[in-house]
């Protein structure tokens, strides 16, 4: 029987849904995860939902923190961690994978175990690898356990950007030139995939971007003007992935756009632009969390502009079955077509984020979007749908 259809207790008719807010873990984007979940926090309506918050460190506990939006804030220019959070050094969160049984459990060596009451539905504040990548989905699918967002598929298609770019293709939407290195090419003969790379460059021109294939918010990104600075590129995107992404140059505007799955289907918001970041090379981590980059809501675009990209966006998201959220990030070309970069589909949710940023635009505050993103979670069964 599915968790969906268990019957529930007079208790469970009576009490408030339970989420729980799981954030942090094991990629680099740790920190603004946890910035995300402080922003998520605040914003849940507390007479509507009881709140557990949950994070996880950088080596992979599962720690109860505490529920304090305060301590979930950039400060000095440095995120927050989970490690200063944790209600313990040692305490450790489990979730039960038994799908008739959503109880979490806290426990401290030496002490008896404690349970924490049932989950209805997670919040999974998660970016990058081992969270957004499907990873955290499948537990949750094991555990019938409702989330926010995607599923095991679109989530693992939205980490990892060969595979996304390979499924637009599929769909006929428009990507840029792109080539991948495997880790296995390196490391049997990283000459071959080094001129990989150049003869690349041969056809599509210098400068490149070269990126881990599998991390989000710009981190490990690396603009290359010529050769000399290919090496230590490399080497920075590996430091994040042995798979590494090389994409061309594209001229043109930076355009984004949400998605938002309402009960009749998924929906775009207005699109926003990125202005060009004079003190960056281009919109990397720091621009976009440290230094507040400034984006344009809505996009100075036409009116058919602004129809199209919201239409690809539609499109992107239902090319990678997505679920809940997604924000699609574009190139507006000097010859005035759009191609398709990315989709994220946990994006940065902070209120200053550019998907709340875009749906507040188009008449959704942002703990309103928090609400509907939960509401949906909770009409969606898990398993196969």
């Amino acid at each position: 029987m599915s968790s969906e259809n268990l019957p529930q207790s007079p208790e469970q008719q009576l009490r408030k849904p339970r989420v729980a807010v799981v954030f942090g873990g094991r990629s680099s984007e740790h920190g603004i995860s946890v910035v995300t979940a402080g922003a998520v926090l605040r914003a849940i309506d507390r007479t509507k939902y009881d709140v557990l918050p949950i994070g996880i460190t950088t080596d992979g506990r599962w720690a109860l923190t505490a529920d304090d939006p305060d301590r979930m804030a950039i400060a000095d220019r440095r995120t927050p961690s989970v490690e200063q959070l944790a209600e313990s050094a040692d305490g450790g969160v489990v979730l039960s994978v038994d799908p008739a049984n959503r109880e979490v459990v806290y426990s401290e060596p030496g002490s008896v175990p404690k349970v924490l009451g049932e989950v209805d539905v997670v919040f999974p504040m998660l970016h990058g690898p081992y969270g957004e990548d499907g990873t955290l989905q499948g537990l949750l699918e094991l555990s019938g356990v409702p989330y926010v967002g995607s599923g095991v598929l679109a989530s693992a298609v939205g980490q990892d950007k060969e595979y996304m770019k390979r499924v637009f293709i599929s769909f006929g939407l428009p990507v840029g030139p792109f080539e991948v290195v495997r880790p296995r090419e390196w490391e049997q003969d990283p000459s071959a995939a080094r001129k990989k790379i150049i003869d690349f460059a041969g056809e599509h021109g210098w400068p490149l971007f070269v990126k881990p294939a599998r991390a989000g918010s710009s981190i490990g990104i690396t603009k290359v003007d010529d050769l000399s600075g290919l090496d230590d590129a490399i080497a920075e995107a590996q430091r994040h992935d042995p798979k590494i992404l090389v994409e061309s140059l594209l001229r043109g505007r930076e355009i984004e756009c949400g998605v938002l799955e309402f009960e009749d289907g998924p929906r775009a918001s207005v699109p926003a632009e990125i202005p060009q970041v004079t003190a960056h090379e281009f919109y990397d981590f720091e621009a976009k969390y440290i230094d507040s980059a400034a984006g344009l809501v809505p996009a100075p675009l036409t009116p058919e502009q602004t129809a199209e990209v919201r239409r690809l966006a539609v499109e992107a998201f239902d090319a990678a079955s997505c679920e809940g959220l997604v924000r699609a990030d574009f190139f507006l070309q000097e010859n005035g077509e759009f191609v398709i970069n990315e989709i994220n589909t946990m994006p940065g949710f902070t209120p200053i984020s550019m998907y709340p940023r875009m749906w507040q635009e188009s008449g959704i505050s942002y703990s309103e979007l928090v609400d509907k993103l939960i509401q949906a979670a909770l009409r969606r069964p898990t398993g196969l749908r």
